[in-house]
């Protein structure tokens, strides 16, 4: 028996209408979208794709 693929699809609209940029926005000195990503990668449920 094979094991299941599963990917985190992560989507990161940069041009939003209510906040433009958002993915890169600063948080704590990092863009918002690494600290999305690295939460997704600690879950360990699969292959992080930011779309």
């Amino acid at each position: 028996m094979s094991a299941d693929r599963v990917a985190l699809l992560i989507p990161a609209r940069f041009a939003s209408t209510r906040l433009p940029g958002k993915p890169l926005a600063e948080i704590g000195g990092r863009p918002m979208i690494a600290h999305v990503v690295e939460r997704a990668r600690e879950a360990a449920l699969g292959e992080v794709v930011v779309a």
